[in-house]
């Protein structure tokens, strides 16, 4: 765990070091100002010899200011270190995120992972912080000051090692009361932000069912529980100050008694009492830096488990050993396809799959709620690898294809059309970076975009709001369509992505397919039989199987649950034809 956590570390090597070195510093700068105090006392003050008086206190000046200095740079480059391990770490969380797979982020909500780079990461840098400043400078210390004790009085420093061993205990129990209880904490993290993410974004939807009153009886049952474990948390960290403060007062209770004795028997001087306090005060201190430094690792030490999970998650799906590059055709071929989301253990959402499609041919797909049309089409550009079988594209198994280069040849316009914040050039160009205005222009109007874009005070340069808000559904999945249109794919899946769009205007998008993308193999996942009659075959799917494979003539003709679905949608009338804007 510690090699995955601290690889964002490399660039900053320097910087923690330095803070580091200035920590060690610092605390040599302090241990000595005691040692010149007594002198003062025992040289100077009670001596008689104000020139001693005034040699000791110019050296404690200059150690003073000299502690001041090291203060400052160990401060400025702990800063600079822990903040630049915090921003490597979330971008090595979020490049990790990125080559996940759907099945990898299947296992991580998505409030999960918000949760993981934001709470957990600033969690991680501000114990990093700790241990650049206090974790370094209070062992230090305790040390020093405790090898001068051994040094000044070998008999009084034995009350301090008593001390530090009941302190030790008392940390190492709460600490393991303590651990369990912050692994729940952020796990309940994970439900606060999970509930706050799903209330905003549809917000919509909760207003126009008037359900404020029920979101907030959610929103307020996952904030009490995140308090009542944060409660408990706490209460037993709160431990540590009664334990500190036992341990701080025994001290100096028995450093007077005994160290009394020891000066009216001429043991110990005055002078050498008197750094003794200052050296227990110093010791107990750092104790109490360590203490702290025990609850803030408590909690890091939750994040930082959370965060590995991420970092050392394997992609379910990555690159063979020499990949192909070139996509030769948009031919397809499913041969014996068996697929499951949970592979080898869950219910298969696909059976025994066999098809083969043409380059160039526009397929239609059809079939009832859950008969895994959605799931077919999204092996083809190997969103998901199969559990048997294997599927094709241009003769060969995509698994043996470079993802990338694969994915570029196959564009997909999926159910849930996403736009993102943005003018309507920037969330086109997703197709093709480098895409001109006009190029762009020629993709809306194959879509039937360029007709509502034109109408636009800004036309092209409209600013579109996160997840498209400020344009229709009808809207959205026309810029979506043309997104993919300007990928100049050999493959184009539209995923049920004209439901919004009037029946009308869908004939236009599928007359342009035809007479502008010809070579294009296009796959049409559509509730409506209209949008798909036109297709060239039409697979019906039908219980995670193949019902029937054939023209819109043979499976009316043929297949009775093509038969159903059409006339069911035909009897009734056309209530698609209202205009989706």
């Amino acid at each position: 765990m510690l090699k995955t956590l601290f690889a964002p570390l490399q660039e900053f090597k320097r910087a923690a070091g330095l803070a580091a070195l200035f920590a060690a510093l610092e605390v040599v700068m302090e241990v000595l100002l005691p040692l010149v105090t007594a002198r003062i006392i025992d040289r100077g003050i009670s001596a008689g010899q104000m020139d001693q008086v005034g040699r000791y206190g110019v050296l404690m000046l200059v150690l003073a200011f000299l502690s001041l200095a090291c203060g400052v740079g160990g401060s400025r480059y702990a800063a600079r270190a822990s903040a630049g391990y915090a921003c490597n770490l979330r971008e090595s969380l979020f490049a990790k995120v990125q080559t996940f797979s759907f099945s990898n982020i299947d296992k991580f909500s998505t409030a999960g992972l918000v949760t993981r780079m934001t709470t957990d990461v600033t969690n991680l840098q501000n114990a990093f912080m700790v241990i650049l400043r206090i974790g370094i400078r209070s062992p230090l210390m305790l040390l020093a000051s405790l090898a001068l004790c051994l040094l000044i009085s070998p008999q009084l420093s034995l009350v301090f090692l008593v001390a530090m061993v009941v302190l030790v205990v008392a940390l190492g129990v709460i600490m393991a009361v303590t651990l369990p209880l912050f692994q729940k904490v952020f796990d309940r993290y994970d439900d606060l932000n999970a509930s706050v993410q799903e209330n905003v974004s549809a917000i919509r939807v909760v207003k126009s069912f008037v359900r404020e009153a029920y979101e907030n009886q959610k929103f307020q049952k996952a904030a009490n529980a995140l308090y009542r474990l944060f409660v408990k948390a706490e209460g037993v960290l709160a431990l540590n100050n009664p334990v500190m403060m036992l341990v701080v007062y025994g001290c100096i209770l028995a450093l007077s008694w005994f160290g009394a004795q020891f000066v009216v028997a001429g043991n110990l001087t005055t002078g050498e009492l008197t750094s003794l306090f200052t050296y227990v005060m110093s010791i107990l201190m750092s104790l109490m830096m360590l203490s702290m430094i025990v609850v803030i690792v408590s909690m890091s030490l939750a994040s930082a488990r959370r965060i590995c999970q991420v970092l050392t998650e394997e992609p379910d799906l990555a690159n063979p050993p020499q990949p192909i590059h070139q996509v030769k055709d948009g031919s397809i071929d499913f041969t014996h396809v068996t697929f499951s989301y949970r592979q080898g253990s869950g219910e298969p959402v696909l059976r025994d799959i066999d098809l083969h499609i043409r380059a160039g041919e526009t397929i239609g797909i059809v079939g009832g709620t859950g008969s895994g049309k959605s799931s077919l089409v999204s092996l083809i550009c190997r969103l998901y690898d199969v559990d048997r079988g294997a599927v094709s594209v241009g003769g060969q198994d995509v698994r043996s294809y470079d993802l990338e280069s694969l994915r570029q040849q196959v564009a997909v316009v999926l159910q849930k059309n996403v736009l993102f914040s943005g003018t309507i050039l920037d969330n086109l160009r997703w197709g093709k970076e480098d895409a001109t205005e006009e190029e762009c222009a020629q993709a809306c109007r194959l879509a039937c975009a360029d007709e509502f874009i034109q109408r636009l005070p800004d036309g092209y340069h409209t600013w579109i709001e996160q997840g498209g808000t400020n344009v229709s559904g009808g809207q959205k999945q026309r810029l979506c369509i043309a997104r993919a249109l300007l990928k100049h794919p050999k493959i184009l899946i539209l995923d049920d992505s004209t439901s919004a769009v009037d029946t009308a205007t869908d004939a236009k998008i599928r007359q342009a397919f035809a007479q502008k993308i010809p070579g294009t193999t296009k796959l049409i996942v559509a509730q409506r039989i209209a949008s798909v009659q036109d297709a060239d075959r039409i697979l019906v799917l039908d219980g995670s199987a193949v019902s029937g494979f054939d023209t819109h003539e043979a499976l009316l003709a043929t297949n009775p649950l093509y038969q159903e679905i059409y006339a069911a949608q035909t009897s009734g009338g056309d209530f698609d034809a209202l205009d989706a804007d």
